[in-house]
């Protein structure tokens, strides 16, 4: 039988790229999906498809930064399929600007996509959702990234909706997790610094397995698939040692870190630059 089969799910910002590779996968292994997209031709095209091979998908237009158009999409799914069992929240954009240089007005819409999109679509689906899985698009830049600030600053967001949503929807059985994907993607060219990669249809079958029931363990994860690789990251934790001291002035502090506390590197060190 077909992994998803009998589950209903929505995909946002699935018109193209990342998100439609997940939604065909999705569809294919038997999940009814409610296509999202600015672009209702794109997303018209990806349902289209979807039926045309016998799969089940029906669209819903708009954007995830209005959070009526969040709440419209559960509601198709709803309405179309009698449930929502899965979310994957893709929808997001991309740009590089230098610290300074950046424009106001983009980064404000930036942040209403890739963050507020996120919140918005996954606070509606709860309401609808009786356990089920929720897919967040994280990256590595939350670690900070040249010339993308704003970028990085929205899938630090990400990483946090991630793991504070997987440990209050515990309860209720929703398992929250982000996946940290690198493809080649239009985004990805964004990405003046990024390497060619394989393309979107690789990163599918992580996003399918995490919306079934085979992933029932998995929940409030960072999972970074890049380039045939696959690996949990680490999400903040204190580094041993921890000091103790009854009171701490200046010189103290600089004694901790001349010689007891080793700083790791920065993130964006060990990680390097991805998507």
């Amino acid at each position: 039988m077909a992994i998803l089969a009998g589950k209903a799910v929505v995909i946002t910002g699935a018109g193209q790229g990342l998100g439609r590779a997940f939604a065909t996968h999705a569809a294919a292994e038997g999940a009814a999906v409610v296509i999202n997209d600015v672009n209702e031709p794109l997303a018209k095209q990806v349902a289209d498809l979807i039926t045309l091979q016998g799969g089940k998908a029906v669209v819903s237009a708009g954007s995830v930064s209005d959070p009526d158009q969040a709440e419209a999409v559960v509601d198709t799914c709803t309405a179309a399929f009698g449930r929502i069992d899965g979310l994957v929240n893709n929808a997001g954009i991309r740009y590089q600007a230098e610290i300074g240089q950046d424009d106001p007005a983009s980064m404000r819409e930036l942040i209403e996509i890739n963050v507020l999109g996120t919140l918005y679509c996954t606070n509606a689906a709860v309401r609808s959702m009786r356990g089920g899985s929720i897919v967040n698009l994280g990256s590595v830049a939350m670690a900070g990234q040249p010339t993308a600030l704003t970028y990085s600053a929205s899938k630090g967001a990400v990483a946090s909706i991630t793991a504070g949503a997987a440990a209050e929807l515990h309860e209720r059985g929703i398992r929250v997790n982000a996946v940290c994907p690198v493809a080649w993607t239009r985004m990805a060219a964004a990405d003046t610094r990024a390497k060619p990669s394989g393309p979107p249809e690789t990163i599918a079958p992580l996003v399918t397995y995490l919306l079934s029931d085979r992933a029932a363990k998995v929940t409030g994860q960072l999972i970074r698939f890049a380039n045939g690789q696959l690996h949990v990251m680490v999400q903040t934790s204190p580094k041993e040692p921890v000091l103790e001291n009854a009171a701490w002035d200046v010189d103290a502090i600089a004694e901790a870190f001349e010689q007891r506390l080793e700083p790791e590197d920065p993130a964006w060190v060990r990680w390097g630059v991805g998507r």
